[in-house]
This record gives C-alpha cells, structure tokens and sequence, in this order.
C-alpha cells in the first residue's frame, strides 16, 4: 500500500506537470491579465507571483501559473516560444517554460530524499570548490543585475516613446475633429473645389 507521503509527493507532480513558469512579466501585470491573456489557452486554475527579495520592485517579475490540463500548459509554452507574447501592452515580451518541483516554496519531502549539510574547514579539500563557487555566485549575480539595468532603461525609453507617439496621434486626431466638426473642412472644400464626404 502506498504511504500517504508518497501520495501526496504524486498528487504534487500532476500539478508541477500543469504549471507554467513565466517570467520577464512587467511589474503593472496582475492576477487579472494572466487570467485573461492565458485563458485562451485554457483553463487557469491558480497563479502564484514569486517574490524577488533581492532586487528593486519595478523588475520583471515572474509567475507559477497552474491550468487544468498539462496540454494547456504545453500550448502556452510552445506559443509563448514561437511568437512574441505581450502581456497589458508593456513592451517585454514574456517568456515560458514547464514548471520543475524546485520552483514550488510549498512543495513536499520527496519521500526517501535526504539532505546533508556540514561545514567545511580550510584544510579541507572540498573548500577552495565551494570558495570558487560562492566567488562565481557573486559575479553571476552582478553581471545579471547589470543587464537588469540595462534592460529596464531601455524599456522605460521605449514606453516614453511609445507615449510620445500616442500624445502626437492624439493631437493630430483632435485637430481632425475640430476641424471637421467647426465647418472648416467644408469651407476648405468649397473653396478649392473638392468633395468632402460626410463619412
């Protein structure tokens, strides 16, 4: 008979099967636009925003989404890599992938798995390794910040500029419609000898 924490480790690997991982998701998105934008997937059962603790608040974010079938999840995966998803008209495409059980903070004990930890003196051969290692962590890290950086500046040009465009158009439309709406068009039209359709 199977234990109850195996069954519960299997109840959790259907669900991690279901779930997307998306990430590069602009810090105005919410619950509601994941909703609404994966919905024509399929059925989204639960998100779940994880929270970066290390960096500032306006960074990508990024978000465990649960569907209701593992096909749905598939489809967005595969779509979400083919074309350019945007979500709430921010200018980053958002990216996805099939979710691993490590990205869960709530997830099980495997059952059988076990974990050791110990530390580690000077004179031990396995330190100058985990030396290395931390000493990479950390440039990793600060290369990733970085490009972070670079990223969000170049996006905030891109927003400006695409609200620039937006204001122009909207002026150009006003003046249109003033102009429509005072009789000038008509008068124009009259005195160049031009037909103005009403349409």
């Amino acid at each position: 008979m199977e234990s109850p924490a195996k069954k519960e480790y299997a109840i959790f690997e259907q669900k991690v099967k279901r779930t997307v991982y998306i990430d590069n998701i602009s810090p105005q998105v919410t619950d509601a636009v994941i909703k609404t934008a994966l919905s024509q997937f399929g059925t989204v059962v639960s998100i779940h925003f994880i929270p970066n603790y290390v960096e500032p608040s306006k960074i990508p974010r990024c978000a465990l989404v649960e569907m209701a079938k593992e096909s749905e999840a598939e489809a967005i995966v595969s779509d979400m890599n083919n074309y350019p998803f945007m979500m709430s008209g921010m200018p980053r495409p958002a990216r996805a992938r099939l979710a691993v059980a490590e990205m869960f903070d709530d997830r099980p004990i495997k059952p059988g798995r076990k974990i050791q930890c110990r530390w580690l003196d000077k004179d031990d051969p396995d330190f100058e390794v985990a030396k290395k290692l931390k000493q990479l962590v950390g440039k990793h890290a600060s290369e990733a910040s970085f490009m972070l950086k670079n990223q969000l500046e170049e996006e905030e040009k891109l927003a400006k500029q695409q609200a620039e465009v937006l204001k122009a158009n909207y002026k150009k439309y006003e003046m249109i419609d003033g102009v429509l709406a005072d009789g000038a068009a008509r008068r124009l039209a009259r005195h160049y000898n031009f037909n103005v359709l009403d349409d």
